[in-house]
């Protein structure tokens, strides 16, 4: 999937929302939303909560996983092992990138949080850059492990793994090649000592 197709993705997740106006229930092909009252908080998909923040008619809750705390664990875990961290929302980049993007003065500490989510979002990718190049070298003989690798993160190494893959097979290739030969040449070797006698000297009668 393009870029495009992931944020359109992400921008369904649900966040909450403090509007400052009343409003009937909305009904929406992926469910119904809440009659909005102003002052009261409640869930909205993400690209309904950007547009009503870009027209200044609500404040956007922070969702919880947004605490610096939080995510300076998750960067340091992150550094700490070689194998994937779940993270807090499987949409984590486009949530944090159309809020903070939108309204970060919703958001104690933006700069900072923004700062740590993209230290995560990176050395989570050089990690899976490492674990693509670590099975290629291997030529596929070992497994790879992409448990709670996030979609938007798989596409960073869309460019590789095409390539990756046609490289290995192309490998595979050469060495059921070379097993056939191997395999004809020593059945040409075994047919070529028949009708030798005792002796070794070849007997046409």
């Amino acid at each position: 999937m393009e870029p495009a197709e992931l944020e359109f993705i992400g921008e369904n997740s649900l966040i909450s929302v403090i509007p400052n106006f009343n409003h009937d229930s909305i009904y929406l092909i992926s469910g119904t939303i809440e009659p909005f009252r102003g002052g009261t908080p409640l869930y909205v998909p993400l690209w309904l909560g950007i547009h009503l923040r870009q027209q200044q008619k609500c404040r956007i809750v922070a969702p919880n996983w947004m605490d610096i705390d939080l995510l300076e664990d998750i960067k340091e875990t992150e550094k700490r092992i070689s194998t994937f961290t779940k993270m807090p929302s499987p949409n984590y980049m486009v949530e944090a990138k159309l809020i903070l993007n939108t309204a970060p003065e919703d958001v104690p500490s933006s700069d900072g949080i923004k700062t740590l989510i993209k230290d995560i979002y990176d050395v989570r990718c050089a990690k899976l850059r490492t674990t693509v190049e670590n099975f290629i070298k291997s030529e596929g003989s070992h497994t790879v492990n992409l448990e709670n690798v996030t979609v938007l993160e798989l596409h960073t190494i869309q460019p590789l793994l095409p390539h990756a893959m046609d490289l290995l097979g192309r490998i595979e290739q050469t060495r059921k090649v070379v097993r056939s030969m191997n395999t004809t040449t020593q059945s040409f070797s075994f047919g070529g000592t028949s009708g030798l006698g005792s002796s070794g000297s070849s007997r046409p009668w």
